[in-house]
């Protein structure tokens, strides 16, 4: 089985962990300090706050700009559960909007009309590794005085207008084990705010800045140097493997015909996280997906409902109806594009997807 994802570990990233774990130090320390610099540097920012997850670097930067009961953000209904989850848990209300076709995006000609006076931030994901179109989010943010957080979890590196992910406002990252670079779990919240930052750094542990002074309600929020060893390992590689997929994207791109392909959009860089097609007309996409499993490739359906269909959050939003979303949640289908691929697998992909 070519499978969908695969992480990327080499001696590398074994060697710090062994380094970490002979010099006694396994808690948040040096390394991670180090991981958080060297991760600011990539994403073009003054402070980077290293987490657990990136489902807490979201829950942070929403809590460190305020956002609680009462708040609504403007989010996309077309992600990972955790999105809106941390709005949630903030105690927050998840307003969503559909999005656009060609990029899986929210749709920016949507928004303005989502915003009421008790909206706070708008929280745009960066679907798949490929950046929102900023321009239109920030100028709404600029009208209506409000925060932009940015859920960047899948686009570590990407680019809009030579701009990367995460410094368009208060960034989230996610370094899970499946992601372009990992730490094996981790998170990382991007800022050039110091303020923000500073409020973070006390969110993510107890609200402590000193040893046993709490300042506020905290949490225990931090990344371990063990999980920082293997993202400073991975960020030594960073352009090798975002070149590599890349790479893949450009080789399924030129061959694939069966299915619709996705494209790089105008002034961006996309990363290539996942490489998601669409089958639709005489195919349907759960018997491709079958099929092509049956073959020894593996898929994934990234995602298939929109999130407002899950209890939790119809309790809070209500009946929504999307059709862009409900329709594109039927058609998705995601190839492995990871950099571990060979070209013999490229080609047994390409092969097997054209042979529908």
């Amino acid at each position: 089985m070519i499978p969908i994802s695969k992480p990327s570990i080499g001696q590398e990233e074994k060697d710090a962990v062994m380094s970490v774990l002979e010099s006694g130090m396994l808690a948040q320390g040096k390394q991670t300090g180090q991981f958080e610099q060297r991760f600011a540097e990539l994403c073009g920012v003054r402070q980077a706050i290293a987490t657990s997850s990136g489902t807490t670097a979201l829950h942070i930067a929403l809590l460190a700009h305020d956002i609680g009961p009462g708040d609504e953000v403007i989010t996309t209904p077309f992600t990972f559960i955790a999105s809106v989850n941390s709005i949630l848990y903030a105690g927050a209300r998840p307003v969503f909007i559909d999005i656009d076709e060609a990029t899986f995006n929210m749709n920016p000609e949507l928004l303005e009309q989502a915003v009421t006076s008790r909206t706070k931030a708008i929280l745009p994901v960066h679907l798949y590794g490929q950046v929102c179109e900023m321009d239109s989010l920030q100028q709404i943010a600029d009208k209506y005085d409000l925060t932009i957080i940015e859920d960047a979890c899948q686009a570590v590196g990407a680019t809009y207008k030579n701009k990367k992910a995460g410094s368009f406002g208060t960034g989230a990252f996610s370094l899970y084990a499946t992601k372009n670079i990992t730490s094996a779990e981790g998170g990382m919240i991007t800022t050039n705010d110091d303020a923000i930052a500073d409020r973070c750094r006390l969110l993510r542990n107890h609200g402590m800045r000193n040893r046993y002074q709490y300042e506020q309600l905290g949490y225990n929020y931090r990344m371990t140097d063990i999980q920082a060893a293997i993202g400073l390992a991975q960020l030594g590689r960073f352009d090798e493997l975002t070149d590599r997929r890349r790479h893949n994207a450009t080789f399924f791109n030129e061959r694939i015909d069966t299915v619709i392909t996705p494209q790089e959009q105008i002034d961006c860089d996309h990363v290539w996280h996942q490489y998601t097609v669409r089958v639709n007309g005489r195919l349907n996409r759960d018997e491709v997906n079958t099929s092509l499993n049956e073959a020894g490739i593996g898929t994934g359906i990234f995602y298939p409902n929109p999130a407002y269909r899950y209890d939790h959050i119809r309790q809070v939003v209500g009946g929504l109806h999307l059709p862009v979303v409900e329709r594109l949640s039927q058609e998705v289908l995601c190839l492995p594009v990871h950099p571990l691929l060979s070209e013999e697998d490229l080609a047994t992909i390409v092969d097997a997807v054209n042979s529908l």
